[in-house]
């Protein structure tokens, strides 16, 4: 078999058969492991035939068939192959203007950032028309000297029983964050899970990121008074809040439960207004809204049988256009409408909880989190399987962390999906993620560049980078970021390659410092001179907390599970002695290095250094504002640790008005005060 065909394919496909890895070292990937990606891509190639025709077609795909978006910047040359004669370009107002498409020569985009429908001759497409940067820190928060706060929401309690943080929480955290001068609270994800399998929880493995996660919803007013469940289920609730960690699967029931009672309550007896709001939110949501709703129901009836992934269906239920599920839509219209009815809860709660953060004078408000990809077997994967990729996971090559790499079993868009759909889906999961706060974060920004494709059932090591279009996600990034007049922080931590970063903050994208990776050699380095146009951190979900770092509590874990690599305690005291030596230059500590059982002073000090950085916005995690130990994840682990189960022990109405921990916020709002 010719390896230069292969090769070709593969570049044509966007797979890098040639890479570079961490330690900058030249590798290549196995002809073999390119066959079975390009089979996943849809492109056969076990054969030299199969490579030939493959390559055949793909050139003539993309050569005879004209993409239903482009992209372009705001005044820039739009290069199309469109036919002589007159255009016309018609604005989302309405608002018209025509010209004519000379042979060979580039249109001009209009000046004004927007959607725009372009028509020439018989030829029709949208027109994405991006600004030269997006909603910037600066923008929204003019001197970028705005701090707030990192939220992981099933950790937080309010003053009743709910076994589980909900939006209610989140709206009652941003009042008294607001009162202390905290411009953002940004939040880990709140994608749809599946309803039907409470065991499943990771935010970052959802169903679909373009719908909520419903376990954090409550009916609230939408009766015209306060919904009181039965009393087993407020005994169960009760149960279940009492607990130091967050029994999913029971809390799950338990809610949903409260939701379905809710729901019978609602369409026996809410009152018209609320009906009202129901219905304009299912018409707002359309065609995408009901089939989540619909893969909501026929999920649950085929888990119930013992198929939970998609797949396993009968072959009419696996095409969300068929006949068989137009039936059993019609069949289960009850059942659709809980669905959506939860999607509207959902929303209706988190809409509050921003709406509360700006009447609190947050400039900025939530900062919701994007997880960089969905669970194959999800609403995504069902309702946009020409869009999604296939049979294949998204993961990490090895490294000197992990010699056999990483497969996170989750996948993500398809390159060519998002081209010949015109970034539909990509676009929907930017609106729905803007749609009820002030900032995004786009975990493994990377992404947009680059993932690590493994095929399903594979090592992660017979992995290959795919590309992706990253100047045309960009740009759509950017100008959604700018129509919503939103923020965008991009998770860009980890090997950078040389250019990223600068290419992110052209597009108005802040990037991510955190403390322990701000180095000079051994060295701290000073937040003086950390990146302006990036978000300065303590700690990330899946790192250290500070007090658990300096009381070496992330090292006892590693220990405990045999993770590599471990950490020896010289080398750990070492690093302490360096932070507090930086700390006390940054002018936020003073005296005799704290002893090792003393976190909570080191805590202190690390909320204001990363109050003293150049960066337009410090975001300090609640686990270090609180000063706790523990992490909320520890990547590499999933049952041996407690991921994504710690909650807070003070109720939000409470947990501000500490005074250590106000204490330590008013350390970090001083320090970003200061010149």
């Amino acid at each position: 078999m010719s390896d230069a065909a292969l090769q070709q394919l593969a570049r044509a496909a966007g797979l890098m058969a040639e890479w570079r890895d961490a330690a900058n070292k030249p590798m290549v990937v196995e002809p073999d492991a390119l066959r079975v990606l390009l089979g996943a891509l849809g492109l056969p190639a076990e054969n030299d035939a199969q490579v030939k025709e493959s390559l055949a077609a793909h050139r003539h795909a993309t050569r005879t068939t004209l993409p239903p978006l482009v992209t372009a910047e705001a005044g820039g040359p739009v290069a199309l192959d469109l036919p002589a004669g007159r255009y016309r370009l018609e604005a989302a107002d309405g608002t018209a203007a025509e010209g004519v498409v000379e042979p060979g020569k580039p249109i001009t985009a209009p000046a004004e950032p927007g959607y725009y429908t372009l028509e020439a001759g018989s030829r029709q497409l949208v027109l994405a028309v991006a600004p030269v940067h997006g909603h910037r820190i600066t923008d929204a928060c003019l001197e970028g000297r705005a701090w707030g706060l990192s939220a992981q929401l099933y950790s937080l309690r309010r003053g009743s029983d709910q076994g589980v943080g909900d939006y209610a929480a989140l709206e009652g955290l941003v009042g008294p964050a607001a009162a202390l001068g905290a411009d953002a609270i940004a939040i880990s994800p709140v994608h749809a899970q599946f309803s039907a399998d409470p065991s499943r929880f990771s935010p970052y493995a959802p169903s679909s990121r373009a719908r909520l996660d419903v376990r954090h919803a409550c009916p609230g007013d939408i009766l015209g008074e306060p919904f009181d469940p039965p009393p087993d289920l407020k005994a169960e609730l009760a149960r279940l809040e009492a607990l130091d960690l967050v029994d999913w699967p029971a809390a799950a029931r338990a809610r949903l439960a409260v939701l379905r009672d809710a729901f019978t309550a609602f369409r026996r007896s809410a009152p018209q207004p609320s009906h009202d709001a129901f219905e304009a939110f299912r018409a707002e949501g359309g065609a995408s809204l009901h089939r989540h709703a619909v893969f909501e129901a026929l999920h649950a009836a085929q888990f119930a049988e013992g198929r939970w992934h998609w797949r396993e269906w009968p072959a009419d239920l696996r095409d969300p256009e068929s006949p068989a599920v137009a039936a059993f839509a019609e069949q289960s219209l009850e059942e659709v409408e809980y669905h959506a009815f939860l999607q509207w809860l959902a929303d209706r709660g988190l809409s509050a909880a921003q709406r509360a953060a700006r009447e609190g004078g947050m400039r900025i408000g939530l900062i919701a989190d994007l997880a960089v990809g969905v669970d194959g077997g999800g609403s995504d994967g069902w309702s946009r399987q020409a869009e999604i990729l296939q049979q294949v996971e998204i993961g990490a090559p090895p490294d000197l962390f992990n010699a056999r790499g990483q497969g996170w079993g989750i996948t993500s868009f398809s390159p060519q999906g998002l081209r010949m759909s015109g970034f539909a889906g990509f676009r929907e999961m930017l609106g729905a993620a803007f749609r009820n706060a002030g900032g995004i974060r786009v975990d493994h920004v990377l992404g947009l560049r680059r993932l690590w494709l493994v095929p399903e059932g594979a090592s992660p090591k017979d992995g290959a980078y795919l590309r992706y279009p990253l100047e045309d996600m960009l740009r759509l990034v950017a100008l959604e970021s700018h129509l919503n007049k939103a923020v965008v922080i991009g998770e860009d931590l980890g090997t950078v390659p040389a250019g990223f970063r600068p290419r992110l903050e052209k597009a108005g994208l802040a990037g991510m410092r955190v403390l322990w990776f701000e180095r000079d050699g051994k060295r701290f380095k000073s937040p003086l001179k950390w990146t302006p146009g990036a978000v300065s951190m303590t700690s990330t979900h899946d790192l250290a907390t500070v007090a658990g770092w300096w009381q070496g509590r992330d090292m006892e874990w590693r220990q405990k599970l045999d993770l590599k690599p471990l950490e020896k305690e010289e080398n750990r005291e070492a690093e302490r002695r360096a932070l507090w030596s930086a700390l006390k230059a940054s002018g936020v500590a003073q005296g005799k290095q704290p002893a090792k059982e003393d976190g909570a002073t080191v805590a202190d000090a690390a909320a204001a250094h990363i109050g003293r950085a150049a960066c337009h916005l410090a975001l300090l995690p609640l686990e270090d504002a609180l000063a706790v130990p523990e992490q909320p994840n520890l990547p590499g682990t999933t049952d041996e640790h407690p991921n994504w189960r710690r909650r807070f022990e003070a109720p939000v109405e409470r947990m501000l008005a500490d005074p250590a921990v106000e204490n330590r916020l008013r350390g970090l709002a001083r320090a970003r005060r200061a010149d």
